[in-house]
C-alpha cells in the first residue's frame, strides 16, 4: 500500500498535467532552459576523477602486469609503420627458410640418396614460382580490400558469408599451427646449440609461447619492440651467410661436402625419376617444401595494423617480404646442395645449423658467427609464431562481426589488441604442442594445408572481384589472381594426397567439423537476433499495466534490507510489502518480533511458507500469484550483501543471485538485485601504500608536465603512467583552443569558448523531441551541450574532440550551452570493420 508521505497514484497524472502547464521562462533565458525556482546556479557536471573510486585486485595486478590501460582514441599511435610492420607481420614468412629446405631433404634423401641434393634446387624453383604468382595476387588483394584483404574477406564478399567460412576455418587451423610450429622449430634450434636441453624440448617451447602471449597482452606497439628485432637479425645474418657461402663456392675455396654422420637420415639408392614411387617422393618434398609460404597472407589480414596509406604500405611491405624470403629460401637450398646438409632423425643440429659451420669454418672466430646465425635463427622461429599472435585475433574479429563466432571476440582490450583472441590462440596452440609431444615433423603435416587453402579462396575471389566491376586492366589482374588460385589448389591436393596418412587426414576432419560449428553459432545468433528485435519499438511504445506492485524480499533486518526498503519507496508503488520466505520457524520468529518492536507501519511483513525450502520456487509461485490478474506489473527487490574480502565471499552463498534467475523466466516480473557494500576491515599498510602511490603519482604529473613545458622529451613509459592519472588533454594543446577556459571555471549565464572531449551522446527517438545532447568534459568538469530541431550531428560521438562556444545557461539541473558555436578538433578513431 502507498505511504502517507508518498503522493497517491491518482495525484501523479495531475502533477504531470501542472508541469506541462508550467509557465514559459522570463525574457532574457536561454532558449531551451529549464528555469529553477531559485537564482543558485546548477553546477559543472563532474569528472570520473573527481570521485575515489575503488579498483578491484584484479585490475590493479593486471595494471601492473600490462601496464596501464590504452584509451580507443590512442588506436593510430598504436599502428605500424613499413619497417616496424616486417619485422611484425614476416617472422612467419621469413623464418620459414630455416626449415623449408631440411623438411624437403627429409622426404628426398631416403629415397634418393645423394640424387636429392640435386633434386632439391628444381623443387625449389617450383616453390618460388608459386611464391612469385601468389605474392602478384595478394598485391591485388591488398589494392582492392584496403582496410583488410585476408582471403577470408575477400570471400566473404564474393562469395557470401557461408562460403567464406571455408576460408575462415583453413585460417584458423593454419594460425593454430603455425605457432606450435615456429616455436617448436625454433625449440629445436636452441637444442642444436645446446644439446643438452633436447629432453627439456616440450616446456621450452611451452614458456615461448607464454611468452609471447604476454607480450602480445601488452599491446600491437610493445610487440612491435619485442618482436621486430629478431627478424632483422636473422635477415641480415643468413644474408651474409648465403653470400658468403656463394663467393666461396665461386671462388673454389668451399670446404668439402660434410660427410655422413650417425644419427643423420638413412640415404636411399634410387635413382629413376618415373617411377610412381618416386613421383610420390617429389610432391612430398613439394609439399613439405611449400611450408616455406605460409605467413604470406598476414600482411594482406593485418593491413588495418600499418599506419596511412594503409594499402601502399602493405603493398611494399609485402613485396619486400616475398623478395627476402625467396633470397633465402633459394640460398639456404643452393648452399644445401653444394654442402651436402643432412637432416637428422632428432631433427637436431638442423641443416641452417650445418651449412652455417660448413661456410664460417672451424676456426674459433667461425664457430662463434655459426653459433650467432643459428641463435638468430632460433629467435626468429620463436617469434615467427607472433604473426599469428597478430593475424588470428583480427580474423576472428572479423569472423565475430559476422555472428560465425563469440562476439567477445571483437572487443579490444586493456592495451588496445584483441585479448580474448590471443587467449583463445593460446591455448589452442597449447594444447597442439602438448598433444604432440612438440614434434615438428608431426605437425608439418598440418601446416601449409590451411593457408593454401585461404590464397585458392583470395584467388578465385578476386577474379569474382575483377569480373563484377571491370575495372580498368582487369583482364590481366584476372588472370594472375586466377592462375595462383588454381596453382593454391593443386597444392591443396598434393598436400590432401601425399600427406594424407601423415596427418592431413586431421584437418581433412576437423575442417568440416569447425565449418558446421561456426555455422551453428551462426544460426543461434540469427535466431536470438530475430526474437529480440522483432516488435522491439512497438513494445517500447506498448500501454503500461494499471498497477505496479513492489516486494522486497527480507531475509534478515539488517542495513542491506533497509537500503532496498528505501529504494523501493522511491518507486511509489500502488502496493508496497516485504516478504520472508519461512524456512527457520525460530529465525522467523525472531525477525517477527523485530518488526513488530520497530513499528515499520509502511511495510507489512508477509511470512510466506516455504516447507520444501526451495526459496527460487517459492518466489516464483509468490511472484505468479502476484501477476495471475493480467494488469499487474510486479518488481521484487532481493538485498544483496557484496563483500569486498574473498575470505567473506566465501562465508556466504548467492540465495539472491538464484532467486533472480528463477524469476526471470516469468512475465512483467522484473528481480533487481539492491546491493549494500560491506566494507572492509580498514588496514594500515593498505592505506599508506595507497598514499605512497598517490603521491608519486601527483610527483610523476608535476615532473611530465614540466619537462613538457620546457620543451624536453618525455619517455612513453613515464607518459602512460602520467596519463593514468589524469584525463587526456590533447584539445587543450590544439591550435583551435586558443581562447578557451576550463569547463570547471564557466559562469553561469556568461558566454563561454571550451574545448573537450564527447564522453556521452543521448540518442532520442523519433518520435521524440527533435534534439542532440551531448556532454563536453575536460580534466576540471563537465558541460551539456545541446543541438535543438536536429537529430543528429555529423561528427559527433562518444570519443569526438571539439570546442564549443555559446551562453552558459542550464538544463535538467545542469550547465549547459544551448545551440553552441563549434568545431571538430578530431573524430574518434573507428575499429577495424573488416575492409569492403
Amino acid at each position: 500500500m502507498p505511504s502517507p508521505a508518498d503522493p497517491a497514484p491518482a495525484d501523479r497524472p495531475a502533477a504531470a498535467g501542472a508541469a506541462l502547464a508550467a509557465p514559459a521562462p522570463r525574457n532574457g533565458a536561454a532558449a531551451g532552459e529549464d528555469r529553477p525556482a531559485f537564482a543558485t546556479p546548477p553546477p559543472v557536471i563532474p569528472t570520473p576523477e573527481s570521485f575515489d573510486l575503488p579498483e578491484p585486485l584484479s585490475y590493479r595486478i593486471k595494471n601492473k602486469l600490462l601496464g596501464p590501460p590504452l584509451t580507443t582514441d590512442k588506436l593510430a599511435s598504436e599502428r605500424l609503420g613499413k619497417i616496424a610492420a616486417l619485422g611484425v607481420l614476416s617472422p612467419d614468412c621469413i623464418s620459414s627458410s630455416a626449415y623449408g629446405t631440411e623438411e624437403m631433404l627429409t622426404q628426398l634423401v631416403p629415397f634418393f640418396g645423394a640424387a636429392a641434393f640435386m633434386l632439391v634446387v628444381p623443387v625449389t624453383l617450383a616453390i618460388l614460382a608459386v611464391l612469385f604468382f601468389v605474392t602478384l595476387s595478394y598485391r591485388e588483394v591488398i589494392a582492392a580490400y584496403t582496410k583488410a584483404g585476408g582471403s577470408y574477406v575477400v570471400a566473404r564478399d564474393n562469395f557470401g558469408l557461408r562460403v567464406a567460412q571455408i576460408a575462415a576455418v583453413a585460417l584458423l587451423i593454419d594460425y593454430t599451427v603455425t605457432v606450435a610450429v615456429q616455436c617448436t622449430a625454433g625449440t629445436e634450434a636452441l637444442t642444436s646449440i645446446v644439446p643438452s636441453l633436447t629432453p627439456y624440448t616440450l616446456p621450452i617451447t611451452v614458456g615461448v609461447i607464454l611468452f609471447m602471449c604476454y607480450g602480445n597482452l601488452r599491446g600491437i606497439r610493445e610487440g612491435a619492440k619485442i618482436f621486430a628485432l629478431p627478424t632483422y637479425l636473422f635477415v641480415v645474418s643468413l644474408g651474409i651467410t648465403v653470400v658468403v657461402g656463394y663467393a666461396r663456392v665461386a671462388t673454389g675455396t668451399a670446404a668439402a661436402p660434410l660427410h655422413f654422420h650417425h644419427g643423420m637420415v638413412a640415404f636411399g639408392h634410387h635413382s629413376g625419376l618415373i617411377e610412381f614411387a618416386a613421383i610420390l617422393t617429389l610432391l612430398k618434398a613439394f609439399a613439405n617444401g611449400g611450408s616455406s609460404l605460409t605467413g604470406l597472407e598476414a600482411i594482406s589480414n593485418g593491413v588495418a595494423s600499418f599506419r596511412q596509406p594503409q594499402a601502399r604500405n602493405a603493398r611494399r611491405t609485402l613485396v619486400v617480404m616475398s623478395c627476402v624470403l625467396g633470397f633465402l629460401v633459394l640460398g639456404v637450398t643452393v648452399l644445401a646442395h653444394f654442402s651436402h646438409a643432412t637432416p637428422y632423425v632428432d631433427e637436431t643440429p638442423t641443416v641452417v645449423a650445418q651449412i652455417a659451420g660448413w661456410v664460417w669454418g672451424s676456426s674459433t672466430v667461425g664457430k662463434v658467427v655459426a653459433d650467432l646465425v643459428v641463435v638468430f635463427t632460433m629467435l626468429i622461429l620463436f617469434t615467427g609464431g607472433n604473426t599469428s599472435f597478430n593475424g588470428f585475433p583480427y580474423l576472428t574479429s572479423f569472423v565475430a562481426q559476422d555472428s560465425f563466432l563469440p562476439r567477445q571476440l571483437t572487443r579490444r582490450g586493456h592495451r588496445l589488441a584483441f585479448s580474448n583472441g590471443i587467449i583463445v590462440l593460446t591455448i589452442v596452440a597449447l594444447a597442439l604442442v602438448v598433444g604432440t609431444d612438440a614434434n615438428l615433423n608431426s605437425l608439418v603435416a598440418l601446416y601449409a594445408i590451411g593457408v593454401f587453402t585461404g590464397f585458392t579462396m583470395a584467388g578465385f575471389g578476386m577474379v569474382k572481384h575483377h569480373r563484377t566491376l571491370r575495372e580498368p586492366g582487369w583482364q590481366w589482374r584476372q588472370v594472375i589472381n586466377g592462375f595462383a588460385g588454381a596453382l593454391s589448389l593443386a597444392v591443396v591436393l598434393i598436400f590432401l594426397t601425399v600427406k594424407f596418412t601423415q596427418g592431413a587426414w586431421l584437418v581433412a576432419v576437423a575442417g568440416p567439423l569447425l565449418y558446421l560449428l561456426l555455422i551453428r553459432l551462426n544460426r543461434q545468433y540469427r535466431y536470438e537476433a530475430a526474437l529480440l528485435e522483432a516488435g522491439a519499438a512497438q513494445a517500447c511504445e506498448a500501454p503500461i499495466l494499471r498497477r505496479h506492485a513492489v516486494i522486497v524480499m527480507v531475509e534478515r533486518l539488517d542495513l542491506a534490507t533497509a537500503r532496498a526498503m528505501q529504494y523501493a519507496r522511491t518507486l511509489m508503488p500502488d502496493e508496497l510489502r516485504a516478504v520472508h520466505l519461512v524456512v527457520d520457524s525460530r529465525r522467523a520468529a525472531y525477525l517477527e518480533d523485530r518488526w513488530t518492536q520497530l513499528g515499520l507501519s509502511r511495510f507489512p511483513l508477509d511470512l510466506v511458507e516455504c516447507p520444501d525450502r526451495r526459496l527460487g520456487r517459492a518466489a516464483l509461485e509468490l511472484a505468479a500469484q502476484a501477476v495471475a490478474d493480467g494488469d499487474t506489473e510486479l518488481t521484487v527487490l532481493l538485498p544483496r550483501r557484496a563483500y569486498t574480502s574473498r575470505w567473506a565471499r566465501i562465508l556466504h552463498d548467492r540465495t539472491a543471485d538464484r532467486i533472480v534467475s528463477a524469476l526471470g523466466r516469468l512475465a512483467h516480473v522484473n528481480a533487481t538485485l539492491v546491493p549494500f557494500h560491506v566494507p572492509k576491515p580498514p588496514k594500515a599498510r593498505a592505506q599508506a601504500a595507497e598514499a605512497r602511490r598517490r603521491a608519486e603519482q601527483e610527483a610523476l604529473e608535476g615532473r611530465v608536465a614540466a619537462e613538457e613545458a620546457a620543451g624536453r622529451k618525455v619517455s612513453e613509459k613515464d607518459q602512460d603512467k602520467a596519463a593514468q592519472g589524469r584525463p587526456d588533454r590533447s584539445v587543450a594543446g590544439s591550435p583551435l583552443a586558443v581562447g578557451t577556459v576550463p569547463i570547471g571555471s564557466v559562469t553561469w549565464r556568461r558566454r563561454a569558448k571550451v574545448a573537450g572531449r564527447v564522453s556521452s551522446v543521448r540518442v532520442q527517438p523519433r518520435a521524440g523531441v527533435a534534439s542532440v545532447e551531448c556532454v563536453l568534459t575536460d580534466d576540471t568538469g563537465g558541460i551539456l551541450l545541446v543541438f535543438q530541431g536536429r537529430r543528429r550531428v555529423p561528427g559527433i560521438r562518444p570519443g569526438t574532440r571539439l570546442v564549443a562556444e555559446g551562453m552558459v545557461g542550464q538544463r535538467d539541473r545542469r550547465l549547459a550551452i544551448v545551440n553552441p558555436v563549434y568545431e571538430l578538433v578530431a573524430e574518434p578513431e573507428g575499429e577495424d570493420d573488416g575492409g569492403d
